[in-house]
Parts: structure tokens; C-alpha cells; sequence
């Protein structure tokens, strides 16, 4: 007989190399379907599970949420051990958390942060090529925080939403942004309370164009302006972008 019913939130990790996005699609293996289907052994019943975002394919994962419903008892780490004992090697819980049963992984997030890697070296290291993308030509990256900084604030980002994809409004709330360079490496974090499908990798690609020297400043503050995707820059590859982290 089931026990009361608990909200079960996981934390989890996943090389999206392999898979077709997050999201259940009759087309291809997703993350999403290949945890859920591991949760649902583990629970011996069907679960609804919600996450907090959607990652493409390709994209990667430190800190994707989410939660389900179970009248089972069992115990948190037993469940966490359980999963990682059947899930493949590129799929992992980092934690399993009973939440109050008002917690939702997408609605009750405060905000989503993002990262984007950028190997800038003549010569793209074979062990970076899942995880970044390379770019071998010098690129600026203080001229590129300038420009991740310009776009913190809550505006208008139709300029870097998926060509063709139909929004209410894009207006979305950018908290903090910047771009910093490690040696060969430069990583973009985007953090928001919510993004457009491609945003990071439209804002990313229109970035490079500002280090590349190929806009100015004031060129990336007027794509921003424009509202137009087409003026914007390239779709930056899926594998250097990381979700990072949601905050609750």
C-alpha cells in the first residue's frame, strides 16, 4: 500500500552529446525519457516529471532539476544510488531532495544561469571538442564582457530568439552576464529568470562577432535595438553550452 504522496526533486548532470535534447520526442533517445525511465524502475509506477528547462541537443548539463510525485517510501539515498546504478555513464544524480509539495522545478524557479565555453586556440584539443566551441582565430574577450554586460536588465531580446519561433513577448530579465578568459578558454555565463529557445547561442555567436572585431559596441547595442533575429549573429554550436544552475 502507497504511503502519502511526496515530491521528489533530483538534481542532475548529463553529457548531452549523446542524446537529443531534454525533452520526450518519438525521433530519438532524449535525457529526459532515459531518466524517467529509470525513476519509473526505481518506483515500480508511472511518474509525471517536470524539469526546470529544456536543453537542446547537444547541450550539456551541471545542475538540471527536476521533480515528481511517489507514494513510496523509499529513502533518498537509496534512490539516488539506485538511479545511478542504472542510468548510463553520461547521465547522473547529483542529489535527490523531498520538497514541500507547493515546489515545481520550472515555476518555482527564481533564476536559470547559463555557461558557454569557447576554446580560442589555433589547434582545438580532441579533449575539449565535446564541450566547447572552437573558435582559432584571437578573440577580445574584454571588448566581449562589455558586451555580455550591456545586456543585463529586463528588454526586448527578439533580436536572439530562434528565427521563426512565435512568442507572446520577449521581453526576459537578464540579472547578470560577463565573459572571462583562462588561458585558451573563454566562458560566457548568462543568468535570467527565463531565456528564448537559442537565445544564449544567438547572444553567444553575435558576441564572437564583437571580439572578432566585426561590429563595435555600439553595433551590438544596436542589434539588441533592432529587435530583428536577422541582424543578429550566428547560432553558436549546442556542445559549449552548460545549464548551469537554478536557483529557488
Amino acid at each position: 500500500m502507497m504511503d502519502r504522496k511526496r515530491n521528489i526533486s533530483l538534481v542532475v548532470e548529463y553529457d548531452g552529446t549523446n542524446y537529443h535534447g531534454w525533452q520526450c520526442q518519438p525521433n530519438g533517445v532524449t535525457v529526459e525519457e532515459t531518466l524517467r525511465s529509470a525513476v519509473e524502475r526505481i518506483l515500480d509506477h508511472p511518474v509525471k516529471m517536470y524539469s526546470a528547462g529544456r536543453t537542446d541537443a547537444g547541450v550539456h548539463a551541471f545542475g538540471q532539476v527536476v521533480n515528481f510525485a511517489t507514494g513510496k517510501g523509499i529513502g533518498l539515498t537509496s534512490m539516488e544510488r539506485g538511479l545511478n546504478s542504472m542510468l548510463p555513464p553520461d547521465i547522473r544524480v547529483r542529489s535527490a531532495m523531498e520538497r514541500d509539495p507547493s515546489f515545481h522545478a520550472r515555476y518555482s524557479a527564481k533564476s536559470k544561469t547559463y555557461i558557454y565555453t569557447i576554446h580560442n586556440a589555433p589547434r582545438h584539443s580532441p579533449f575539449s571538442v565535446r564541450y566547447s566551441w572552437h573558435v582559432p582565430y584571437r578573440l577580445d574577450s574584454a571588448l566581449m564582457n562589455n558586451g555580455a554586460r550591456s545586456i543585463v536588465g529586463k528588454r526586448d531580446f527578439a533580436s536572439f530568439k530562434k528565427k521563426n519561433e512565435l512568442y507572446r513577448s520577449c521581453e526576459r530579465d537578464i540579472l547578470n552576464a560577463g565573459a572571462r578568459r583562462r588561458g585558451d578558454f573563454i566562458h560566457i555565463v548568462i543568468e535570467a529568470t527565463g531565456f528564448l529557445r537559442y537565445m544564449v547561442r544567438n547572444i553567444v555567436g553575435t558576441l564572437v562577432l564583437l571580439g572578432e572585431g566585426k561590429i563595435t559596441l555600439d553595433g551590438f547595442l544596436g542589434i539588441i535595438d533592432a529587435r530583428d533575429r536577422d541582424s543578429a549573429g550566428p547560432t553558436a554550436p549546442p556542445q559549449g553550452l552548460f545549464l548551469r544552475r537554478i536557483r529557488y
